[in-house]
């Protein structure tokens, strides 16, 4: 089984400090029923390609039970495809060879942690119950280029037909411990099967591969009830783990979804939080408000975050408060991280003496819901009375919004936006903020530029002048 992972970033090498191998040295792991080798086909500063070679074992594999059992015929445990193909072996192997950038860690180069990179995953054969029609719904939504390509059961023997194998591509601008973690999750949810006992462990091992990008995904349960094996006890207990029963209001929740739909290929509102988050961090921050935290899913990123020692939630909406805790699990969470949370029900508009002497305030995709009228009071509360020393502020680029196919011309992204501004607009409001209250101002784009229109969502970083 062969997996490659290429980039053209530049220099394209940088991919050996997130992967922590040296283009040089090739590596061989230990993994149950065989091998794993990390080699590098190419390391050049325009294009650099890591391979991670599984040797299986087959006589291992029987040994280990790992193959199929005896019910499939008496020699179904020798000839078969486990030695060859893309499986639950495969994540084996990324935890064996690549463990530390699974889980983020890149001590030599931490700035390239979070950094996107353009990517090319490579899978010569992956076996995958049910067709082409299951690698979109896995990988079409975390916003993958998708190239498959099925393979005759002999391509000496045409007339045999095609078999249930194929070759898989795939392209995206992301950072690599993401790619990773999809890899690790999706691969074995393709094949459906897994060569291992499947016990809680195994929830934990998929919610933790799964943060940032499961919960919201269409396909949730069908990964859920592959990856563990239909045991509808894990299922259960790994959906509880993910998401809130709790419930929504139906206008707002169909008008939320149709947002998510409309942005989910981009993985904006991912990048989004980690971006924010990122900006706090360096900020030097220790008590942070999410100012119209909504349902909590800036709030959870931030509780992550142990240099954050007090984080508030507010909105205007008592519900959005009240789905918040249901998907934090307020009443469950473990003492110390509940110590650390405050929600609080409160307008933007209006001074609220709780948030004032805060270090840093982020106002996520929320300026777009005020009327415009409404905006200079917003300013007023935050920059003048509140006054953190860091205010972070994401707003959609409505440039872009000619980019989403199935979003109609002159339509906003969500029904309830009273506006979203150009790019020439935001930096002129906030410019123009920054200087009556006293801060300075920068500019970054979240989500891939468009060299025409731009990204799909603009962030601002606001410093307040010594």
């Amino acid at each position: 089984m062969l997996l490659q992972i290429s980039t053209t970033h530049h220099p394209a090498t940088d991919l050996g400090y997130l992967l922590h191998k040296h283009p040089d040295r090739p590596v061989t792991f230990p993994v149950s029923a065989g091998e794993a080798h990390v080699l590098w086909p190419d390391a050049r500063p325009d294009l650099a390609t890591c391979a991670l070679l599984l040797d299986v074992d087959p006589v291992a594999l029987v040994r280990g039970k790992g193959g199929p059992d005896s019910a499939s015929g008496p020699l179904a445990q020798y000839v078969n495809d486990r030695p060859y193909v893309a499986s639950s072996f495969l994540s084996s192997a990324l935890t064996a060879a690549f463990r530390s950038a699974l889980n983020g860690s890149c001590r030599e180069r931490p700035d390239l942690v979070d950094q996107p990179l353009p990517l090319t995953l490579r899978l010569d054969v992956v076996p995958v119950r049910g067709g082409p029609s299951v690698i979109d719904a896995l990988f079409g939504p975390l916003g993958y280029a998708i190239e498959a390509e099925r393979l005759p059961l002999d391509e000496a023997f045409p007339a045999w037909g095609d078999s249930a194998l194929y070759r898989l591509t795939l392209r995206h601008t992301l950072p690599v411990r993401d790619a990773l973690r999809h890899l690790y999750v999706l691969v074995p949810v393709l094949d459906d099967r897994k060569h291992y006992w499947v016990g809680t462990s195994e929830v934990e091992q998929l919610v933790t591969k799964g943060q940032a990008w499961l919960e919201d995904h269409p396909a949730r349960d069908t990964i859920l009830r592959r990856a563990l094996r239909r045991q509808r006890t894990l299922i259960d207990a790994a959906r509880d783990q993910l998401v809130s029963d709790a419930p929504e209001p139906v206008a707002e929740a169909s008008a939320t979804v149709r947002e998510s739909a409309l942005e989910k290929p981009l993985s904006l509102d991912v990048q989004r939080r980690q971006a924010v988050v990122d900006v706090l961090r360096a900020s030097g921050a220790h008590t942070v408000a999410d100012l119209g935290c909504g349902e909590g899913k800036l709030l959870r990123a931030l509780l992550q975050e142990p240099s954050f020692t007090r984080v508030i939630g507010v909105d205007v909406s008592q519900e959005a408060l009240q789905r918040a805790a249901a998907r934090l699990k307020l009443d469950t969470m473990p003492e110390r991280v509940a110590s650390r949370l405050t929600l609080l029900h409160g307008s933007l508009t209006y001074r609220d003496a709780r948030l004032d002497g805060l270090d840093a305030a982020a106002c996520v995709e929320v300026i777009e819901h005020l009327d415009p009228e409404r905006l200079d009071a917003f300013a007023a509360v935050v920059f003048d009375t509140m006054r953190p020393r860091t205010v972070v502020l994401t707003t959609p680029n409505i440039e872009y919004n000619v980019r989403f196919p199935t979003l109609p011309a002159g339509r906003l992204r969500h029904p309830d936006h009273r506006f979203e501004w150009t790019r020439a607009a935001c930096e002129a409001w906030c410019t123009r903020v920054a200087q009556d209250h006293g801060y300075t101002v920068r500019f970054d784009a979240i989500g891939a530029v468009d060299p025409e229109v731009g990204a799909p969502t603009q962030l601002a970083e606001f410093t307040r002048c010594p």
